[in-house]
C-alpha cells in the first residue's frame, strides 16, 4: 500500500472503530474492503467512482463478474471479494430465515429473495418450499430465461414441491428492468401455478417480484387467495 492511500484510509478506520460502520459512506465502506486506490485515484475516489459507474451500492455489488471486471481498478481478487461479500449475506440471510419458527409476513420472503436475485441480469423464477408450519425447507431457483421473460414449466414446480414434500410455496421471480410492477404474464403463471398445485393440497402463499428497486408482493395486493400467516 502506498504512503497515500495510509493517509486517505487511516480516517474512515478509525472513524469506522470509534462511531461503528454505520458512520462511513458507501465510498468509504468499498474503499476499505478493496484497500487501495488505482492508478491516480485513491481507494475512497477509486469506491466512489465505481459506485457512480454502477448506479450506487446496489447495482456494484450485484453486478456480474464479467461487467466488474470491466471496471477499470478492479481484478480478479477484487471481484472475488466483492463476489464473496454478498455471498456471505445471502447465506446469512437464509440462516436467519431457517432459525425462525415461521414466515411471519410476507416481508421475511421478500428480503430473502431480494438478496438471491434481485439484481441478477437475467429473468430467473424460483420457489421458496415451506412445511405446514410455513418453515423453510429450501429455495430453488427452477428456471433461467431471457432478459425479459423466464420459461415456467408448472409441472416442474410441482415436482420440486412434491420432493421437498412441501405444504406451501412462495413463487417468486425477478424484472432486470428494475421494475417490480407485475404484468399479465406474472398473474397467468401465478394464477395457473395456483389451480395446479390446489390439486394436490399444496398451496401457493405469495408470488414476490423483485427488482433493484424493491419488490412487490401480489398476495398483499389481493391477488393470491392464500396469504402468508
Amino acid at each position: 500500500m502506498k504512503r497515500s492511500d495510509w493517509a486517505v484510509m487511516d480516517q474512515p478506520r478509525e472513524r469506522l472503530f470509534k462511531a461503528g460502520a454505520q458512520s462511513l459512506s458507501d465510498a468509504e465502506l468499498i474503499a476499505l474492503c478493496l484497500g487501495t486506490g488505482g492508478t491516480g485515484e485513491d481507494a475512497v475516489s477509486l469506491g466512489r467512482r465505481l459506485l457512480a459507474e454502477h448506479g450506487g451500492i446496489g447495482g456494484l455489488l450485484h453486478a456480474s463478474p464479467r461487467r466488474l471486471l470491466m471496471s477499470r481498478g478492479l481484478g480478479y481478487a477484487r471481484v472475488a471479494l466483492l463476489k464473496a461479500i454478498v455471498e456471505l449475506q445471502a447465506r446469512q440471510a437464509e440462516a436467519t430465515l431457517r432459525q425462525r419458527p415461521a414466515f411471519a409476513d410476507a416481508g421475511a420472503a421478500g428480503t430473502f429473495v431480494s438478496a438471491r436475485i434481485g439484481y441478477c441480469e437475467r429473468e430467473v423464477f424460483g420457489c421458496l418450499f415451506l412445511d405446514s408450519r410455513h418453515r423453510l425447507l429450501g429455495w430453488d431457483e427452477l428456471f433461467l430465461g431471457s432478459i425479459n421473460r423466464a420459461h415456467v414449466h408448472a409441472r416442474e414446480v410441482l415436482r420440486r414441491a412434491m420432493e421437498y414434500n412441501a405444504a406451501a410455496v412462495v413463487l417468486a421471480h425477478n424484472h432486470p428492468s428494475g421494475n417490480a410492477e407485475p404484468s399479465q404474464a406474472d398473474l397467468h403463471i401465478t394464477r395457473e401455478l395456483e389451480s395446479l398445485l390446489e390439486k394436490v393440497d399444496i398451496s401457493v402463499l405469495d408470488h414476490l417480484v423483485v427488482a433493484g428497486s424493491g419488490w412487490v408482493s401480489l398476495a398483499a395486493r389481493g391477488l393470491i387467495s392464500r396469504q402468508l400467516a
